[in-house]
């Protein structure tokens, strides 16, 4: 029984699969079956003696309408399978066309893909351009579609996706070919383009295309393009060479944060090298004392009293030395330890600020890049309640820029923190377009101006009113204000005579390491050191 039922399986599928064949033979069996029962009705075969001749003429007159009548089935059979036969070709070529253009076509945008994309590329390679001339490789990232994923869903980012496909066409040459190799990136071969000015002269059109905010519905998407070129032969002329000098120029314009365009340099190719023997050694060092902190003494304008530290990371390269947070932290983020990094690094440095007296406060800089990760709140909470540090003692420093870039992200972490007690501190302020609104909106509690505005305030007639202003604003909105990078007498007095209340830098004194933190604030701690 057990092969029964595999035996009827197969049998019905053969069924289905010739029931055509099954038909026409039935329908020609039935013709004939007729014909016979009617030849047999009228003694066709009769042979009787003594049949007359009329007779005979008769039934053979009637054997070849039998035969005419098998031969028209026949026939007819034999038609249908032709039929048959034709239309099967025809839709198997259909079907291996379709299965071509899925082979070489990305099925959202209806541009070539990546395989399509290779194969014209080896075989433009092919062909050396003459001088002047070369063949252009674009390597295009949107900016802002992950933001569009994110908040929208994955069906509206495939509108944009489609849209801006539409817009690359629009842009570029006839005959240039324009590809999606998967997500957000897109690429364009450009054929014998009038060397770098030709192949600016289509990332700019690209750039440009790309200016219009993309309509979803009643939706409105703000969408750039990083652009990295590499031209070939003067690039190299391997395909693979090409591709990834031009990732290299893409690396260098995504980092611009806007619409932008890289050509490839040498230079690059150095700089990307050295970027990944940092990111090996970073994940090699990030957990271990490698890592350290300063701490920048925070005082009163007078410089009698130590009010708080600074808490700034530094990496001890084995090889490069100190290296400081504006270097290793794109590193770190790029490589997705900035969080665990960061976390480590304010965990240390709120225990070392639990030994100092309780008016002494912590300050430490939150990378901006943070502020889209609202869980990282959590942690920074988490981390207090491990090192029994109060909350209303440490000061979150993030830059002025970081929360212009996305006011909501940076209420919706900041917000429970200050609720919890934490002060929150714009820092570099002035560098970002202040506008009184924003220190409203997100409720700070102190500024600081950006040292480069002190440095040159004793020099510079409109860093000195500029000064004047941060502290206005301030003063206008109750915040308490910090100078940072003072480093003469005379910028500190400058800065007393205009109600400036906070300042650190060279002139009360260097970065410390933790324990020279702790005697400065403790002597007592100082003196059991010393015995």
């Amino acid at each position: 029984m057990a092969q029964v039922g595999p035996a009827l399986v197969a049998l019905r599928n053969w069924i289905v699969r010739h029931r055509t064949k099954i038909f026409d033979l039935g329908f020609i069996l039935v013709l004939i079956a007729v014909a016979c029962v009617v030849a047999f009705e009228i003694d066709i075969f009769g042979s009787e003696a003594g049949a007359s001749r009329a007779k005979l003429d008769l039934d053979l007159n009637e054997l070849m309408g039998l035969v005419a009548v098998v031969t028209a089935g026949l026939l007819f059979y034999t038609w249908r399978r032709a039929r048959e036969h034709v239309r099967e070709n025809a839709r198997r070529l259909q079907a291996e066309r379709e299965v071509l253009n899925l082979a070489l076509h990305d099925p959202l945008t209806g541009l070539p893909n990546r395989r399509q994309f290779d194969e014209a590329f080896r075989r433009a390679l092919a062909t050396v351009p003459t001088a002047p001339e070369a063949h252009a490789i674009l390597l295009l990232d949107l900016n802002g579609f992950k933001k569009v994923n994110d908040v929208h869903g994955h069906p509206v980012g495939d509108q944009v996706l489609i849209h801006v496909g539409a817009r690359l066409l629009r842009a570029v040459r006839e005959g240039d070919l324009v590809a999606r190799l998967g997500g957000d990136e897109f690429a364009i071969l450009a054929r014998n383009v009038s060397g770098s000015e030709g192949a600016a002269t289509i990332a700019l059109r690209v750039i440009d295309s790309l200016a219009e905010p993309v309509q979803t519905g009643s939706l409105r998407h703000a969408i750039g393009a990083a652009i990295g070129i590499a031209l070939s032969p003067q690039d190299g002329d391997g395909a693979e060479e090409l591709l990834r000098k031009a990732d290299v120029a893409l690396y260098r314009a995504k980092a611009e944060r806007r619409s932008a365009l890289r050509f490839f340099e040498e230079a690059m190719d150095a700089r990307l090298k050295e970027r990944a023997d940092l990111e090996r050694a970073l994940r090699d060092d990030w957990t271990g004392p490698a890592f350290a902190l300063q701490f920048q003494p925070l005082v009163g304008i007078d410089g009698a009293q130590v009010t708080g530290f600074e808490a700034s990371p530094v990496w001890r390269h084995a090889a490069l030395g100190l290296i400081g947070p504006d270097r290793f932290g794109a590193v770190a983020e790029e490589a997705g330890l900035l969080a665990d990094l960061t976390d480590r690094l304010l965990r240390d440095a709120c225990g070392a600020a639990t030994a100092w007296p309780s008016g002494v406060r912590l300050s430490f800089s939150l990378p901006g890049a943070l502020l889209a990760d609202s869980a990282f709140g959590l942690r920074i909470l988490a981390g207090l309640a491990q090192t029994g540090l109060s909350p209303t003692r440490l000061d979150l420093e993030v830059d002025e820029g970081a929360l212009i870039r996305d006011l909501d992200a940076a209420e919706a972490l900041l917000g429970p923190l200050r609720q919890a007690g934490i002060a929150v501190v714009a820092s570099h302020f002035g560098t970002g377009y202040s506008d009184l609104r924003n220190p409203q909106k997100l409720k700070l509690d102190r500024i600081k101006i950006d040292r480069s505005f002190i440095e040159a305030m004793t020099q510079d007639r409109k860093a000195a009113v500029m000064v004047k202003a941060l502290i206005g604003i301030g003063q206008g909105l109750d915040l308490a204000v910090i100078a940072e990078g003072v480093g003469t007498p005379e910028q500190r007095a400058a800065l007393a005579a205009q109600g400036c209340e906070q300042a650190q830098g060279p002139v009360f004194g260097q970065a410390l390491d933790a324990g020279e933190a702790l005697a400065l604030v403790r002597p007592s701690s100082r003196a059991r050191r010393r015995a």
